[in-house]
């Protein structure tokens, strides 16, 4: 009864919006010798019932508004939760498009729903404050500030690259490439559904069906992803972030206050166009400048964020786009509750999140967007300190990881969480830069019986390491270990672990390279363990010179553009005594680097940092490309 009356009310309005010749706006009487008394009643009636039903639509709107904040996870996809432009509509595809239930067609749209994209709630000055202040803390300088309000969230032009993202300002490359870890996800592992669904129909409930129904390997044909799909990946990335930023249950997106006026059917360059004109003159350098212009929209709908992200790509595509994707992630986790905050995941809240004096992300932002939480250690779980004291790690499995520079130098130790994540693709962290190490096929990331068995050997004697990754455990704590993983340690073996007063995983290992695999060890004289050989490609996003033979004739600059490595990786075996000594000697030699044992010289093989970074996770491996070294610098 309800909708009849609904389409009833709609049809009124539409018939008062329409007529032969133009009417002039009901505000405006008409001049009464021009209308019968017959004619001006039935006009009457046409408006009075036209007016009641606009307050009618307008009191449903604000009531399924509200209803929505609270359960719009129930909603339909392809339900929108605001009016958009015409161009919005088109950027994110027919189905989002339509305008809410009960909109009428033709009928008056108000200011604010024409302009829905670019309204949103001011923070207040003292959230603004706090948001700056533990984003850059004091004393910042407009060097800084300027690396992340002129860094855009843009996919490069250049061919060989087209699927990365490209940074030309330092600083925000934390950020960067992060997103980017998501986006490879996307693209390499979900390219067929990036095709088949609706813009705004999220990935997030798709099973991993391919690592149970069939090996899967990505292509590496980047040129050919079309900008559509990178478009999709990108906010389905974003979105995802957001979320697990907050918990699974919000997504805040901030964005700019600025009017923009879509025309219709915009173009991307137009929208794009419109953004940076909008932000001509804008300069960040205190709180109060971005509280002005800075408005933010909460979301507990996957799907209207991802509608509301797709149609506010120009504005992430502008310079703004870096800080402003980082204060989205740190106002879904929260500035001020207790228990889920920034603050609350935080070692020392009184840092800034972007370091001085170069503005460089910390890892506490890296960690935030990759598992939610910005805790600033990259170890799994919790360090007890003893007195009620802790260190936080990473609390959880994580969808892409991250690897260490500072872990080859023995500055850090990331676990388990970071280094196996559910899919081939990690962050790669150095001293002043973050890039990204993936490969095609998850296959890489799998373990043979002898390799599993050595990591729930490892995983056991790391929960008992209290020494901040050290590598060294407690006699009461080597004897929990021996009963965890069922190892029958022979008496005599045992006292001389034992007898300094603590075990260190070096010569536990060496112990069990000579013990029977029957009694828990690793002796295996049958040889079936075999070397791993796998392609692995490494993406820097910061826009460089490349070398090999760019220089045009007469002259000119060599291209700027992202780089791109493909590097071919060897990983021996390791299940002897003498190979694994060999081992030791080469991670703990102080010799220049490339430099490597008479084994590891019986293949070709090339060094870079990249490549003890790769150890870090193949220990041993061997690596090599054609072109110029990989650079994580």
């Amino acid at each position: 009864m309800a909708d009849r009356e609904d389409e009833e009310l709609q049809m009124a309005l539409r018939m008062s919006l329409q007529s032969s010749m133009p009417e002039a706006k009901r505000s405006k009487p008409r001049e009464s010798g021009e209308e019968s008394v017959e004619a001006r009643n039935r006009r009457l009636q046409r408006e009075l019932l036209a007016s009641a039903a606009e307050k009618r639509i307008t009191a449903e709107k604000r009531i399924r508004a509200m209803e929505n904040k609270s359960a719009s996870s129930a909603r339909p996809v392809g339900a929108r939760e605001e009016v958009v432009g015409k161009s919005a509509a088109a950027a994110v595809g027919p189905s989002a498009a339509k305008a809410e239930v009960g909109a009428p067609q033709g009928g008056k749209v108000e200011e604010g729903e024409r302009r829905g994209l670019d309204s949103g709630e001011e923070l207040s000055s003292s959230d603004v404050d706090q948001l700056f202040l533990m984003v850059f803390g004091n004393g910042v300088s407009r060097d800084v500030l300027a690396q992340w309000s002129n860094q855009g969230i843009r996919f490069s032009s250049d061919p060989a690259t087209c699927m990365g993202l490209v940074q030309h300002e330092g600083g925000p490359c934390g950020v960067l490439a992060t997103i980017q870890a998501y986006v490879l996800k996307y693209l390499l592992f979900f390219p067929d559904e990036l095709g088949k669904l609706e813009a705004n129909s999220p990935l997030y409930s798709l099973v991993q069906r391919r690592f149970c129904q069939s090996p899967f390997a990505a292509t590496d044909n980047f040129a050919s992803i079309t900008d559509d799909r990178k478009q999709r990946a990108l906010v389905h990335s974003m979105v995802e972030i957001l979320f697990l930023c907050g918990s699974g249950k919000k997504a805040v997106v901030a964005t700019l206050g600025f009017s923009s006026h879509h025309a219709d059917d915009g173009s991307e360059f137009d929208q794009n166009e419109m953004v940076t004109k909008a932000l001509e003159g804008l300069s960040i350098e205190s709180a109060s400048d971005l509280q002005k212009v800075l408005r933010v929209k909460t979301y507990a709908s996957w799907t209207a964020a991802f509608s509301q992200l797709m149609a506010m790509l120009p504005v992430f595509r502008s310079r703004m786009g870096a800080i402003l994707f980082l204060i989205s992630a740190l106002l879904s986790r929260g500035l001020v509750c207790i228990t889920e905050s920034i603050q609350a995941d935080r070692d020392d809240p009184s840092l800034p999140l972007v370091t001085a004096p170069f503005g460089h992300a910390s890892q506490e932002i890296v960690n935030l967007l990759l598992c939610g939480r910005a805790v600033p250690n990259v170890f799994d779980g919790r360090m007890d300190l003893g007195g009620g004291m802790f260190l936080k790690g990473i609390p959880t499995n994580v969808e892409v990881g991250f690897l260490s520079l500072l872990e080859s130098l023995n500055f850090c130790k990331v676990g388990r969480f970071l280094k196996c994540p559910k899919w081939p693709i990690w962050v790669v962290g150095s001293e002043s830069h973050y890039t990204v190490l993936f490969a095609l096929d998850p296959s890489v990331q799998e373990e043979n019986e002898l390799e599993e068995w050595e990591s729930k050997i490892r995983r056991a004697f790391d929960a008992q390491d209290q020494s901040g990754g050290g590598g060294f455990i407690s006699v009461e704590g080597f004897h929990q270990v021996l009963r965890e993983t069922n190892i029958k340690m022979p008496p005599e073996k045992l006292e001389n672990l034992c007898c300094i007063g603590y075990i260190v995983w070096s010569e536990f290992w060496q112990a069990l390279l000579d013990l029977d695999k029957s009694m828990g060890g690793f002796k295996d004289s049958t040889g079936l363990m075999g070397k791993k050989i796998f392609d692995i490609y490494h993406f820097n996003g910061i826009a460089k010179s490349v070398l090999n033979g760019n220089i045009a004739a007469g002259g000119e600059s060599p291209l700027q553009r992202p780089r791109l490595c493909k590097l071919s990786v060897s990983v021996p075996p390791r299940w002897t005594q003498e190979e694994y000594l060999a081992d030791v000697v080469t991670a703990s030699s102080s010799e220049p680097a490339g430099k490597e044992t008479e084994l590891e010289l019986k293949q070709p093989s090339q060094h870079a940092p990249l490549v003890d970074c790769i150890r870090t996770r193949w220990p041993r491996a061997i690596c090599s490309w054609v072109g110029d070294a990989p650079s994580i610098v």
